[in-house]
């Protein structure tokens, strides 16, 4: 049973430790029944065990792992290298059986493999009647399955440690790490009650991506989909996926002024909170100073805003802002500016919307993102983009945030500029910025061509970044060819901005 739309946790659940994989989860693994949980080797299984019975250790859970492949050194290096102590858990392994599966036991009636599978099973189950835990990790199922070596005797073996661990208080987990795989361990997942899949993406540049999925919970409520997961020191770290119909909320269609009067009359009064906006247009025509305009004007209000940087360093952007006059420094210092540069090539995409969401959730009402270009170097595809940014931005509507997002267009000037993905239909308001040539000198257009939320200007002023700050001019009516990507001017001088830097509109 799968859920998308519930954001309700269930009682009766045991917690993994992992707040991410609780939420997808809604709440943790039903209580008392059997899990497997699959992936191939590097994808956290190991580490995904522990979290779940420090988890148990942390509410007074007792908790025992059975360790079939590893040692129990290992194991304990594992959790060092996490900063963990595994003081308080209990520790099987295989090598504690080996007085059992000594070369002078010799059987001649049965099988050697159906008595090592035998002996085996036996030690473990004395050792769950010895300590009574609430919790047990099997790693893993490999191990067992080459002691049986048939699938019946294996399938066997599994559902009689299914019914035995039904008649005690116990949530077990069983890890199988896919080795010799084979279509009888299908059969596996049928005897499981729920059912966790891990998985390791490999790209073609920059660490591989993380993603789990439940693929069978019984009887249970759980999201449905993929969900982005890294490994870094500290355990596991989900990000559930982002379904905005889990957020619905009022939203507050107000005007967000700029800070420049103009640049309000061009967009028919502002942006509006609640809505998205693209500026779009060739590298170095304006996009990211003027979303850093917004940034400060609402932090100067009391706002909050989040900026998230895929293009330009953290300094190279803080050196321009100050270099035009917005000195970001003292928001950022009281915390109404978050400024976070992200490699897209280490952050998955539902990372990024998780770092969003718990801006929102801390009062963000401002996101920024510079730019889609380099967001989307981050996707598997174009068509994951869409459908990223599609419930991201609806998400953010819904919370009365207003989203800036900047996208470069392929080329500077001549010829149609093209863009790198067709995002344009996502955002309610577009802003179009063009390099145009008049009188000897090569300067900047801006206008308006979409917005969802009322009437704006049809015109196209010209705009002038100067050590002072921002100048947009008045609407210029002798252009031809801007929305080609050749714009040309074709009127006098009078209309155009005066260059003198000592000519600055605050």
């Amino acid at each position: 049973m799968g859920s998308t739309a519930s954001a309700i946790y269930f009682e009766g659940r045991v917690g993994t430790g992992i707040a991410g994989l609780d939420d997808v989860l809604l709440g943790g693994f039903p209580r008392t029944h059997f899990y497997l949980v699959e992936g191939d080797p590097g994808t956290g299984k190991t580490t995904l065990g522990l979290q779940f019975l420090m988890e148990g250790r942390d509410k007074a859970e007792k908790g025992l792992y059975v360790t079939l492949s590893e040692t129990r050194r290992e194991l304990r290096d594992v959790a060092a290298s996490h900063g963990w102590s595994l003081d308080g858990i209990d520790v099987y392994e295989l090598g504690d059986m080996q007085g059992r599966l000594s070369p002078e036991r010799q059987y001649t009636v049965f099988h050697p493999a159906e008595v090592e599978l035998n002996e085996t099973i036996k030690g473990i189950l004395d050792e769950v009647e010895r300590l009574q835990p609430a919790r047990v990790v099997f790693d893993s199922l490999s191990e067992l399955r080459l002691l049986a070596r048939e699938d019946l005797r294996y399938r066997r073996q599994i559902l009689g440690l299914k019914h035995f661990f039904a008649m005690r208080d116990c949530t077990v987990l069983l890890l199988d790490d896919h080795s010799e795989r084979n279509n009888q361990d299908a059969q596996l997942e049928s005897i499981a009650h729920g059912v966790l899949l891990l998985e390791r993406l490999g790209i073609d540049y920059g660490v591989p991506r993380r993603r789990l999925s439940v693929t069978k919970m019984r009887g249970a409520e759980f999201r449905e989909g993929y969900h982005d997961f890294a490994i870094r020191r500290g355990g596991l770290h989900v990000y559930p996926r982002l379904v905005a119909a889990e957020h619905g909320a009022t939203v507050d269609l107000k005007p967000v002024p700029s800070g420049l009067p103009e640049l309000d009359m061009l967009l028919g009064g502002g942006l509006i909170r609640g809505s998205s906006a693209l500026l779009m247009g060739p590298a170095g025509a304006g996009k990211s100073t003027l979303v850093t305009q917004y940034a400060v004007a609402e932090a100067s209000r009391g706002g909050t805003v989040s900026c998230y940087l895929y293009e330009e360093t953290r300094a190279t952007f803080l050196a321009r802002s100050r270099g035009l006059g917005m000195d970001l420094d003292p928001y950022i210092a009281s915390g109404a500016i978050h400024l976070q540069q992200i490699d897209p090539a280490e952050m998955a995409p539902g990372e990024f919307a998780y770092h969003a969401r718990r801006a929102v959730e801390a009062g963000a009402r401002m996101i920024v993102i510079d730019s889609l270009n380099g967001y989307l170097s981050g996707m598997p595809s174009e068509k994951h983009l869409l459908i990223h940014m599609h419930e991201l931005l609806v998400y953010l509507a819904q919370e009365s945030v207003l989203t800036l997002l900047t996208v470069a267009q392929h080329g500077l000037v001549g010829g149609t500029l093209q863009l790198p993905v067709e995002v344009s239909y996502l955002a309610d308001t577009v802003v179009m910025l063009r390099f145009f040539e008049a009188a000897g000198e090569v300067r900047q257009a801006i206008s308006v061509v979409k917005k969802r939320h009322g009437m704006h200007e049809r015109s196209i002023r010209e705009m002038a970044f100067q050590p002072g700050g921002i100048r947009i001019g008045k609407p210029l009516k002798d252009f031809q060819g801007v929305l080609t990507g050749n714009p040309v001017y074709a009127g006098s001088a009078g209309p155009l901005l005066d260059n003198n830097p000592g000519h600055v509109s605050k």
